[in-house]
């Protein structure tokens, strides 16, 4: 692998991780961006420890999108007729067209404040990358390829484990990885219903008017959105060196 490709799957995660655990980093920078604030850092919390809750709400919501999503696909792939695959496409996308914010607002008056209507806004808003993606790497596997399977003797079970599925991993795990990245991002919503996360900075900056600690939420988020994207990618390459 060349080291040039190997260049942002350290440097984001360092980057990150030195912004995040280094109080004194946070305030050169912030400082040195908007001289004369006196509250540069958000108060409540540690900005590591946000990281941690932001990762948690991420890592949940999107292995939870990438399960139903990946079963969903499956579905619009093997279901012989057209209707499966456009229910299961126009399904998908209403989830992903219906805003966070709004998914959020109508699910605490059931499920109340904190981690669940966020958890249930990000699943349902990566699952369409993950559908999609899916489908199109079973559709991508070449008519050749399934024919040749079934000359060695393979039945439809072991042509899917053996064949179809590798063949289309590379696609699907490109999916996940949208839905990774959207859900970095979208996640700083959840702090509007008292989930914590990145996003706790970056709402309280925004009362206050003040613009370091939106900044200082934000870069953080950045960070992780970077660093997720280009660990998703250098796996995905190895996977296709294999």
């Amino acid at each position: 692998m060349k080291i040039p490709r190997l260049i942002p799957v350290f440097l984001f995660p360092a980057l990150l991780l030195l912004f995040s655990a280094s109080v004194p980093a946070q305030r050169l920078l912030l400082g040195s961006l908007f001289p004369g604030t006196e509250e540069l850092i958000y108060p409540r919390s540690p900005l590591l420890s946000l990281l941690g809750t932001h990762l948690v709400l991420t890592a949940i919501s999107t292995a939870a999108a990438t399960a139903a999503g990946f079963l969903l696909g499956l579905f619009a792939y093997l279901e012989p007729s057209g209707a499966g695959r456009r229910s299961v496409a126009g399904l998908s996308g209403v989830a992903q067209t219906f805003p966070p914010a709004a998914v959020i607002a109508l699910a605490v008056p059931s499920l109340g404040f904190g981690a669940p209507p966020v958890l249930l806004a990000l699943f349902l808003y990566g699952m369409l990358p993950v559908v999609v993606n899916t489908t199109k790497g079973f559709d991508s596997v070449s008519p050749r390829v399934r024919e040749a399977a079934k000359g060695v003797g393979m039945n439809r079970f072991r042509q899917f484990v053996l064949v179809e599925f590798p063949l289309a991993l590379p696609v699907i795990l490109a999916g996940v990885r949208i839905s990774a990245v959207i859900n970095v991002g979208t996640a700083a919503i959840g702090a509007v219903a008292g989930a914590g996360g990145l996003g706790a900075p970056i709402i309280a900056g925004l009362v206050r008017f003040n613009p370091a600690l939106v900044l200082q939420g934000a870069l953080a988020t950045a960070f992780l959105a970077l660093s997720i994207d280009a660990l998703f990618g250098l796996f995905t390459d190895t996977l296709q060196r294999q």
